[in-house]
Protein backbone atom coordinates (compact mmCIF):
# COMPACT_ATOMS: atom_id res chain seq x y z
CA UNK A 1 0.00 0.00 0.00
CA UNK A 2 1.08 3.58 -0.99
CA UNK A 3 2.16 5.39 1.99
CA UNK A 4 -0.27 8.71 2.49
CA UNK A 5 1.70 12.03 0.97
CA UNK A 6 1.49 15.08 3.54
CA UNK A 7 1.96 18.62 2.34
CA UNK A 8 3.68 20.71 4.41
CA UNK A 9 3.28 24.68 3.44
CA UNK A 10 5.74 26.79 4.25
CA UNK A 11 4.95 29.82 6.53
CA UNK A 12 3.59 32.72 5.45
CA UNK A 13 6.02 34.93 5.01
CA UNK A 14 6.68 37.49 7.55
CA UNK A 15 6.82 40.51 5.28
CA UNK A 16 2.76 38.99 3.93
CA UNK A 17 2.01 38.97 7.65
CA UNK A 18 3.18 41.66 8.41
CA UNK A 19 1.37 44.17 5.32
CA UNK A 20 -1.94 41.73 6.84
CA UNK A 21 -1.80 43.49 9.87
CA UNK A 22 -1.17 46.97 8.72
CA UNK A 23 -4.06 46.71 5.94
CA UNK A 24 -6.36 46.11 9.12
CA UNK A 25 -4.11 47.87 12.30
CA UNK A 26 -2.66 50.87 10.61
CA UNK A 27 -5.26 53.41 10.93
CA UNK A 28 -5.73 52.54 14.51
CA UNK A 29 -2.08 52.75 15.12
CA UNK A 30 -2.12 56.14 12.91
CA UNK A 31 -4.86 57.79 14.94
CA UNK A 32 -3.32 56.64 18.16
CA UNK A 33 0.40 58.12 17.11
CA UNK A 34 -1.25 61.41 16.20
CA UNK A 35 -3.20 61.26 19.68
CA UNK A 36 0.58 60.95 21.46
CA UNK A 37 1.44 63.76 19.03
CA UNK A 38 -0.96 65.73 19.81
CA UNK A 39 -0.88 65.18 23.37
CA UNK A 40 2.87 65.47 24.01
CA UNK A 41 2.38 69.09 22.14
CA UNK A 42 -0.06 69.93 24.93
CA UNK A 43 2.22 69.10 27.54
CA UNK A 44 0.01 66.39 29.03
CA UNK A 45 1.49 63.16 28.07
CA UNK A 46 3.77 63.05 30.60
CA UNK A 47 1.36 63.19 33.35
CA UNK A 48 0.29 59.55 33.69
CA UNK A 49 3.90 58.78 34.61
CA UNK A 50 4.30 61.80 36.70
CA UNK A 51 2.95 61.68 40.18
CA UNK A 52 -0.39 64.17 40.47
CA UNK A 53 -0.98 65.68 43.83
CA UNK A 54 -4.66 65.36 45.15
CA UNK A 55 -5.76 68.40 46.92
CA UNK A 56 -8.90 68.55 49.42
CA UNK A 57 -10.81 71.67 49.50
CA UNK A 58 -13.69 73.53 50.98
CA UNK A 59 -15.40 76.28 50.19
CA UNK A 60 -18.57 77.95 48.95
CA UNK A 61 -19.09 79.88 45.78
CA UNK A 62 -16.00 80.27 44.99
CA UNK A 63 -15.87 76.08 44.46
CA UNK A 64 -16.83 77.49 40.89
CA UNK A 65 -13.81 78.20 40.10
CA UNK A 66 -12.11 75.00 40.40
CA UNK A 67 -15.08 73.11 39.16
CA UNK A 68 -13.87 75.36 35.45
CA UNK A 69 -12.54 73.06 33.40
CA UNK A 70 -9.70 75.49 32.06
CA UNK A 71 -8.49 75.58 35.50
CA UNK A 72 -8.51 71.71 36.14
CA UNK A 73 -6.78 71.43 32.86
CA UNK A 74 -4.08 73.97 33.95
CA UNK A 75 -3.81 72.42 37.33
CA UNK A 76 -3.09 69.26 36.23
CA UNK A 77 -0.18 70.38 34.13
CA UNK A 78 1.57 71.31 37.41
CA UNK A 79 0.71 67.92 38.27
CA UNK A 80 -2.21 68.83 40.72
CA UNK A 81 -5.66 67.53 41.16
CA UNK A 82 -8.13 69.79 43.13
CA UNK A 83 -11.75 68.12 44.89
CA UNK A 84 -13.59 70.29 46.49
CA UNK A 85 -16.34 70.28 48.98
CA UNK A 86 -19.11 72.69 48.27
CA UNK A 87 -20.23 74.38 51.88
CA UNK A 88 -23.47 76.39 52.31
CA UNK A 89 -21.79 79.53 52.50
CA UNK A 90 -18.26 80.76 53.20
CA UNK A 91 -19.44 81.80 56.90
CA UNK A 92 -20.79 78.12 57.78
CA UNK A 93 -17.59 76.65 56.25
CA UNK A 94 -15.38 78.60 58.48
CA UNK A 95 -17.95 77.66 61.56
CA UNK A 96 -17.74 74.53 60.28
CA UNK A 97 -15.31 71.48 61.15
CA UNK A 98 -11.81 71.75 58.90
CA UNK A 99 -9.92 68.52 59.42
CA UNK A 100 -8.57 66.66 56.54
CA UNK A 101 -8.44 69.92 54.21
CA UNK A 102 -5.61 71.13 52.49
CA UNK A 103 -6.97 74.65 51.95
CA UNK A 104 -10.28 76.58 52.47
CA UNK A 105 -11.65 79.60 50.22
CA UNK A 106 -13.91 81.88 51.37
CA UNK A 107 -15.45 84.46 49.37
CA UNK A 108 -14.43 87.26 51.73
CA UNK A 109 -12.50 88.89 55.13
CA UNK A 110 -15.01 88.27 57.52
CA UNK A 111 -15.01 84.59 56.95
CA UNK A 112 -11.71 84.57 56.48
CA UNK A 113 -10.71 86.28 60.08
CA UNK A 114 -12.59 83.71 61.40
CA UNK A 115 -10.62 80.45 59.59
CA UNK A 116 -7.46 82.47 60.80
CA UNK A 117 -8.56 82.76 63.92
CA UNK A 118 -8.72 79.18 64.37
CA UNK A 119 -5.05 78.24 62.34
CA UNK A 120 -3.11 81.62 63.29
CA UNK A 121 0.03 80.07 61.31
CA UNK A 122 -1.87 79.28 58.12
CA UNK A 123 -0.63 81.07 54.89
CA UNK A 124 -2.85 83.28 53.21
CA UNK A 125 -2.82 83.81 49.53
CA UNK A 126 -5.22 86.65 47.54
CA UNK A 127 -5.01 86.43 43.77
CA UNK A 128 -8.00 88.56 43.15
CA UNK A 129 -11.30 90.77 43.98
CA UNK A 130 -15.31 90.94 42.80
CA UNK A 131 -17.67 93.98 44.08
CA UNK A 132 -20.95 93.43 45.31
CA UNK A 133 -23.40 94.05 43.23
CA UNK A 134 -26.94 94.53 42.70
CA UNK A 135 -28.59 92.21 39.73
CA UNK A 136 -31.80 92.69 38.24
CA UNK A 137 -33.77 93.25 35.37
CA UNK A 138 -34.14 95.88 33.32
CA UNK A 139 -38.10 96.61 34.13
CA UNK A 140 -37.44 97.14 37.47
CA UNK A 141 -33.80 98.72 36.67
CA UNK A 142 -35.69 101.72 34.43
CA UNK A 143 -38.64 101.97 37.73
CA UNK A 144 -35.57 102.94 40.00
CA UNK A 145 -34.29 105.11 37.41
CA UNK A 146 -38.05 106.96 36.65
CA UNK A 147 -38.30 107.78 40.65
CA UNK A 148 -34.27 109.02 40.77
CA UNK A 149 -32.98 105.99 42.83
CA UNK A 150 -30.78 104.57 40.06
CA UNK A 151 -28.88 106.32 37.52
CA UNK A 152 -27.55 104.71 34.01
CA UNK A 153 -24.58 104.32 33.26
CA UNK A 154 -23.19 106.40 30.51
CA UNK A 155 -22.77 104.39 26.89
CA UNK A 156 -20.22 104.69 24.57
CA UNK A 157 -23.10 104.24 21.46
CA UNK A 158 -26.40 105.23 23.46
CA UNK A 159 -27.18 101.47 23.86
CA UNK A 160 -29.42 100.73 26.35
CA UNK A 161 -27.17 100.25 29.23
CA UNK A 162 -26.59 97.34 31.26
CA UNK A 163 -25.03 99.23 34.47
CA UNK A 164 -26.88 101.44 36.97
CA UNK A 165 -25.92 103.73 40.05
CA UNK A 166 -28.01 102.66 42.80
CA UNK A 167 -28.42 105.71 45.41
CA UNK A 168 -28.32 102.96 48.59
CA UNK A 169 -29.80 105.37 50.63
CA UNK A 170 -32.69 106.49 48.26
CA UNK A 171 -33.48 102.59 47.62
CA UNK A 172 -33.45 101.14 51.64
CA UNK A 173 -35.64 104.25 52.71
CA UNK A 174 -37.94 102.90 50.15
CA UNK A 175 -38.42 100.08 51.50
CA UNK A 176 -38.41 101.68 54.94
CA UNK A 177 -41.77 102.94 53.88
CA UNK A 178 -42.80 99.51 52.34
CA UNK A 179 -42.86 101.08 48.74
CA UNK A 180 -44.20 98.38 46.55
CA UNK A 181 -43.36 97.94 42.66
CA UNK A 182 -46.45 98.91 42.09
CA UNK A 183 -45.87 102.35 43.94
CA UNK A 184 -42.81 102.93 41.52
CA UNK A 185 -45.53 102.04 38.55
CA UNK A 186 -43.55 98.45 37.19
CA UNK A 187 -46.13 97.82 35.11
CA UNK A 188 -45.34 100.51 32.65
CA UNK A 189 -42.00 98.62 32.28
CA UNK A 190 -43.88 95.38 31.02
CA UNK A 191 -43.26 93.58 34.58
CA UNK A 192 -45.84 92.63 37.10
CA UNK A 193 -45.05 92.87 40.87
CA UNK A 194 -46.66 93.86 43.75
CA UNK A 195 -44.06 92.82 46.31
CA UNK A 196 -42.10 95.50 48.58
CA UNK A 197 -38.75 96.99 46.98
CA UNK A 198 -35.73 94.86 48.23
CA UNK A 199 -32.59 93.20 47.60
CA UNK A 200 -33.02 89.58 47.94
CA UNK A 201 -29.91 87.59 49.09
CA UNK A 202 -28.71 84.14 50.96
CA UNK A 203 -28.87 82.84 53.80
CA UNK A 204 -27.18 85.52 56.36
CA UNK A 205 -26.21 82.89 58.81
CA UNK A 206 -24.08 80.76 55.96
CA UNK A 207 -23.07 83.32 53.41
CA UNK A 208 -20.00 86.03 52.94
CA UNK A 209 -22.22 88.05 49.72
CA UNK A 210 -25.12 88.32 52.42
CA UNK A 211 -23.01 88.92 55.70
CA UNK A 212 -21.48 92.15 53.15
CA UNK A 213 -24.37 92.97 52.10
CA UNK A 214 -25.57 93.63 56.05
CA UNK A 215 -22.50 95.45 56.49
CA UNK A 216 -22.96 98.15 53.14
CA UNK A 217 -26.29 98.79 54.50
CA UNK A 218 -25.38 99.33 57.75
CA UNK A 219 -22.50 101.44 57.00
CA UNK A 220 -25.13 103.54 54.83
CA UNK A 221 -28.02 103.65 57.78
CA UNK A 222 -24.91 104.46 59.87
CA UNK A 223 -24.11 107.77 58.82
CA UNK A 224 -21.64 105.64 56.50
CA UNK A 225 -19.31 104.72 60.06
CA UNK A 226 -18.84 101.18 61.64
CA UNK A 227 -19.99 100.41 65.01
CA UNK A 228 -17.14 100.90 67.55
CA UNK A 229 -18.74 98.81 70.68
CA UNK A 230 -21.45 95.95 71.35
CA UNK A 231 -24.22 98.50 71.74
CA UNK A 232 -24.01 100.68 69.10
CA UNK A 233 -23.77 97.23 66.96
CA UNK A 234 -26.40 95.84 68.20
CA UNK A 235 -28.39 99.35 68.30
CA UNK A 236 -27.67 99.15 64.31
CA UNK A 237 -28.77 95.40 63.68
CA UNK A 238 -32.07 95.94 65.14
CA UNK A 239 -32.20 99.29 63.12
CA UNK A 240 -31.49 97.91 59.63
CA UNK A 241 -33.21 94.31 60.18
CA UNK A 242 -36.66 94.96 58.85
CA UNK A 243 -34.56 95.98 55.32
CA UNK A 244 -33.00 93.10 55.13
CA UNK A 245 -35.30 90.18 56.17
CA UNK A 246 -38.29 90.77 54.84
CA UNK A 247 -37.23 88.59 51.78
CA UNK A 248 -38.07 85.51 54.08
CA UNK A 249 -35.51 82.86 54.39
CA UNK A 250 -32.54 83.79 52.35
CA UNK A 251 -31.56 81.24 49.72
CA UNK A 252 -28.33 79.05 49.16
CA UNK A 253 -27.94 79.61 45.28
CA UNK A 254 -29.14 83.53 44.16
CA UNK A 255 -26.88 83.46 41.04
CA UNK A 256 -29.34 80.06 39.62
CA UNK A 257 -32.61 81.33 40.76
CA UNK A 258 -31.45 85.03 39.03
CA UNK A 259 -30.45 83.07 35.99
CA UNK A 260 -33.20 81.08 35.29
CA UNK A 261 -36.42 81.94 33.10
CA UNK A 262 -38.54 81.95 36.32
CA UNK A 263 -35.78 84.14 37.84
CA UNK A 264 -37.83 87.86 37.79
CA UNK A 265 -40.42 86.33 39.22
CA UNK A 266 -38.57 84.78 42.07
CA UNK A 267 -36.40 87.60 43.04
CA UNK A 268 -35.99 90.77 41.29
CA UNK A 269 -33.21 92.07 42.87
CA UNK A 270 -30.33 89.92 44.13
CA UNK A 271 -26.99 90.32 45.88
CA UNK A 272 -24.40 88.56 43.60
CA UNK A 273 -20.73 89.31 43.12
CA UNK A 274 -20.04 91.02 39.52
CA UNK A 275 -17.79 88.61 38.55
CA UNK A 276 -20.70 86.11 38.56
CA UNK A 277 -22.93 88.72 36.46
CA UNK A 278 -19.86 89.26 33.68
CA UNK A 279 -18.89 85.34 33.95
CA UNK A 280 -22.69 84.72 32.73
CA UNK A 281 -22.51 87.51 30.10
CA UNK A 282 -19.59 86.35 28.57
CA UNK A 283 -21.20 82.81 28.41
CA UNK A 284 -24.50 84.49 26.30
CA UNK A 285 -22.23 86.77 24.16
CA UNK A 286 -20.03 83.17 22.97
CA UNK A 287 -23.84 80.83 23.07
CA UNK A 288 -25.83 83.55 21.31
CA UNK A 289 -23.37 86.12 19.72
CA UNK A 290 -25.16 89.21 22.26
CA UNK A 291 -25.32 89.69 25.69
CA UNK A 292 -28.59 89.56 27.66
CA UNK A 293 -30.04 93.13 27.71
CA UNK A 294 -32.94 91.72 30.39
CA UNK A 295 -30.37 90.89 33.07
CA UNK A 296 -28.39 94.63 34.34
CA UNK A 297 -26.47 95.54 37.21
CA UNK A 298 -27.08 97.84 40.14
CA UNK A 299 -23.65 99.51 41.72
CA UNK A 300 -24.20 100.81 44.56
CA UNK A 301 -23.21 104.05 45.74
CA UNK A 302 -21.14 102.74 48.95
CA UNK A 303 -18.65 100.33 47.08
CA UNK A 304 -18.19 96.73 48.87
CA UNK A 305 -15.49 94.58 47.45
CA UNK A 306 -15.23 90.62 48.39
CA UNK A 307 -11.72 89.60 48.53
CA UNK A 308 -11.26 85.67 48.20
CA UNK A 309 -8.60 84.50 50.16
CA UNK A 310 -6.83 80.99 49.66
CA UNK A 311 -6.13 79.74 53.45
CA UNK A 312 -3.40 76.91 52.86
CA UNK A 313 -3.78 74.20 56.01
CA UNK A 314 -1.63 72.08 54.70
CA UNK A 315 2.13 72.50 52.82
CA UNK A 316 0.32 71.42 49.44
CA UNK A 317 -2.42 73.82 49.96
CA UNK A 318 0.33 76.54 50.39
CA UNK A 319 1.93 75.89 46.60
CA UNK A 320 -1.75 75.94 45.67
CA UNK A 321 -1.96 79.46 46.95
CA UNK A 322 1.31 80.52 45.27
CA UNK A 323 0.60 79.07 41.54
CA UNK A 324 -3.11 80.93 42.02
CA UNK A 325 -1.43 84.13 42.82
CA UNK A 326 1.83 84.18 40.60
CA UNK A 327 0.89 81.42 37.62
CA UNK A 328 0.43 83.46 34.29
CA UNK A 329 -2.43 81.28 32.64
CA UNK A 330 -4.30 80.86 36.36
CA UNK A 331 -4.19 84.83 36.83
CA UNK A 332 -5.53 85.24 32.85
CA UNK A 333 -8.30 82.51 33.31
CA UNK A 334 -9.52 84.09 36.63
CA UNK A 335 -9.54 87.09 34.52
CA UNK A 336 -12.12 85.46 31.92
CA UNK A 337 -13.95 84.59 35.14
CA UNK A 338 -14.76 88.35 35.41
CA UNK A 339 -12.56 88.51 38.37
CA UNK A 340 -10.17 91.87 39.33
CA UNK A 341 -7.01 90.43 39.36
CA UNK A 342 -4.27 91.34 41.89
CA UNK A 343 -0.66 92.09 41.11
CA UNK A 344 1.39 89.57 42.87
CA UNK A 345 4.21 91.90 43.66
CA UNK A 346 1.95 95.08 45.40
CA UNK A 347 -1.63 93.62 45.68
CA UNK A 348 -3.47 96.41 42.93
CA UNK A 349 -5.67 95.85 40.62
CA UNK A 350 -5.11 96.70 37.35
CA UNK A 351 -8.60 97.58 35.88
CA UNK A 352 -7.61 97.80 32.38
CA UNK A 353 -6.96 94.66 32.23
CA UNK A 354 -10.67 93.36 32.80
CA UNK A 355 -11.70 96.24 30.85
CA UNK A 356 -10.15 95.00 27.89
CA UNK A 357 -11.02 91.46 27.87
CA UNK A 358 -14.66 92.30 28.16
CA UNK A 359 -13.93 94.61 25.19
CA UNK A 360 -12.61 92.19 23.25
CA UNK A 361 -15.91 89.76 23.45
CA UNK A 362 -18.07 92.71 22.94
CA UNK A 363 -19.45 92.98 26.28
CA UNK A 364 -19.46 96.53 27.47
CA UNK A 365 -17.21 97.18 30.57
CA UNK A 366 -18.43 98.95 33.78
CA UNK A 367 -18.12 102.47 34.47
CA UNK A 368 -16.08 102.95 37.74
CA UNK A 369 -16.27 106.46 39.32
CA UNK A 370 -14.90 107.06 43.01
CA UNK A 371 -17.36 106.07 45.61
CA UNK A 372 -17.04 105.76 49.02
CA UNK A 373 -15.73 102.17 50.23
CA UNK A 374 -18.17 100.86 52.81
CA UNK A 375 -16.02 99.64 55.55
CA UNK A 376 -16.62 96.29 57.21
CA UNK A 377 -17.11 96.19 61.41
CA UNK A 378 -14.81 94.75 63.13
CA UNK A 379 -15.10 91.23 63.44
CA UNK A 380 -16.45 91.00 66.70
CA UNK A 381 -19.31 93.31 66.53
CA UNK A 382 -19.87 91.79 62.71
CA UNK A 383 -20.47 88.56 64.20
CA UNK A 384 -22.85 90.25 66.87
CA UNK A 385 -24.80 91.97 64.18
CA UNK A 386 -25.00 88.85 61.99
CA UNK A 387 -26.72 87.27 64.80
CA UNK A 388 -29.05 89.49 65.53
CA UNK A 389 -30.67 89.58 61.86
CA UNK A 390 -30.31 86.37 61.15
CA UNK A 391 -30.71 84.63 64.25
CA UNK A 392 -28.44 82.38 63.89
CA UNK A 393 -26.80 79.55 66.17
CA UNK A 394 -23.35 79.48 67.61
CA UNK A 395 -22.32 76.94 64.77
CA UNK A 396 -23.38 79.82 61.93
CA UNK A 397 -26.20 78.09 60.84
CA UNK A 398 -30.12 79.26 60.47
CA UNK A 399 -31.67 79.16 64.59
Amino acid sequence: MEQPLLTIEAPPSFLRVHRRFFRSAGPVLAMVLAGCLLLSVGGVLPLPFERVVTLEGRAASRTEFFEDAEVRRILLRHHIEVRMTRAPGSRAMANGNLDGYDFVFPSGQPAAELVSEEFPEANVHRPFLTPIVLATFRPYAEALVAHGIATPQPTPRGDAPLYYELDMDAFLSATERGTRWTDLDIQRYGAANENIVLAHTSDFCASNSAAAYLSLVAFTRNGQKVPDDPAEADTVAADIKPLLVGQGMGSGDRLRSYTSREGEAVAPIVVLYENQFLTYQVGEQAQRGAVDEERVLLYPTSRSVSQPQLIALTPEGDRLGRLIVNDPELRRRALELGYQVLEPTNGTVDAEQLDGFLADRGIPAPWVRETTQARLPDLTYLERMIGIVGECDPAGGPG
